[in-house]
């Protein structure tokens, strides 16, 4: 079995904001191992971006608190460290792609500066072993003329052109972990398979380990190990791949793949949405969170709040009735 790289416990995210403390992480527990893809899926405001945002200590302070629980990446704590610790580890060990490559690169910095500035800085690299490691690693990514490549500025480049340099940037000081926050949602299919199969190309040569965050179902099924679901700032599902698609126990997985177009079957209708809109976070319903849009809600859902319950092997799912058979045959996906 792969060593464990990092240890989410329990841990909460708030902002406390004038109208109320809005608790956007709300006891996420998981764990990565090195090698493997965990797929974070989830509505807009689900909790998935700003879970990473604090292991990196992106989170601003405030209005963001971390109010508790940790984040350990091999051993260490990554909440309860030090300004400096952090820095000498995120972009070192643990790297982040952002979804939108144009508000992370600097516009009036070359590319070859932007890719050398982290091989400096952790790997403690003159200019010149810097500024040909970044022309390996443009090639690396599959960007053509690299050497010519690194004088150019960020809108010289097209769209999946820069996330290629986003990427090239997460791997330069050769980290056991990637976040993907979104890599390909603002890409073309085409551009978005070269990206993925580039990333898998990476990890199977180095041994990567890799938190995919999307709203992409697809991704999830073409990428992930394993997929945390999250709903309203809580993990309603965990499991792998295979389970979740096979045999989701969650009412809301259930509604997230049922909202896929299907190829495989001539069934009429269209798209089928999960009805209603996501919580407030400042105002969470009592009980389950998707309670007030889930068809097979009942009287306890309404007054107890489900923990994540072992439902088989390595399969955990928020749900009162995840064990239960008869509430299963009605998944939608069964009668597909």
């Amino acid at each position: 079995m792969a060593a464990e790289l990092l240890s989410v416990n329990e841990l909460k995210v708030h902002f406390h904001t004038r109208d109320g403390v809005v608790k956007a992480v709300d006891g996420v527990t998981y764990s990565l191992a090195s090698g493997e893809t965990l797929g974070v899926v989830g509505e807009s405001g689900s909790g998935k971006s700003v879970h990473a945002l604090a292991m990196m200590g992106l989170v601003p302070m405030p209005p963001g608190k971390i109010e508790g629980g940790d984040v350990s990446l091999s051993g260490r704590s990554l909440i309860r460290m030090s300004e400096n610790e952090r820095r000498g580890v995120c972009g070192n060990e643990i790297a982040m792609v952002f979804q939108d490559p144009m508000t992370s690169l600097n516009p009036v910095h070359r590319i070859g500066h932007q890719l050398a500035e982290p091989l400096r800085i952790h790997k403690g690299m003159g200019r010149r072993d810097a500024w040909a490691r970044a022309g390996e690693l443009l090639q690396m990514v599959g960007i053509p003329n690299p050497e010519s490549r690194l004088n150019g500025y960020p809108h010289q480049f097209s769209g999946g052109m820069r996330q290629r340099v986003m990427i090239a940037m997460a791997i330069a000081c050769d980290p056991g972990i990637v976040i993907a926050d979104e890599p390909t949602t603002a890409l073309d299919a085409t551009i978005q398979a070269q990206v993925l199969e580039l990333m898998r190309g990476i990890q199977k040569r180095s041994g990567l380990a890799i938190i995919m965050i999307t709203h992409d179902l697809g991704v999830i099924a073409d990428m992930a190990d394993r997929v945390l679901v999250m709903y309203a700032g809580r993990a309603v599902e965990l499991g792998s791949a295979d389970q979740l698609f096979r045999d989701a126990r969650h009412p809301y997985t259930w509604g997230l793949i049922d909202s896929l177009p299907r190829y495989d079957t001539t069934e009429q209708g269209g798209l089928r949405p999960i009805g209603g809109q996501p919580p407030s976070l400042i105002n969470l319903p009592e009980g389950c969170s998707f309670g007030p849009r889930c068809r097979y809600t009942q009287d306890i859902c309404r007054t107890s709040a489900p923990a994540l319950m072992e439902v088989e092997d390595g399969h955990r799912a928020a749900c009162h009735f995840a064990c239960d058979a008869g509430l299963r045959d009605l998944s939608p996906r069964k009668h597909a």
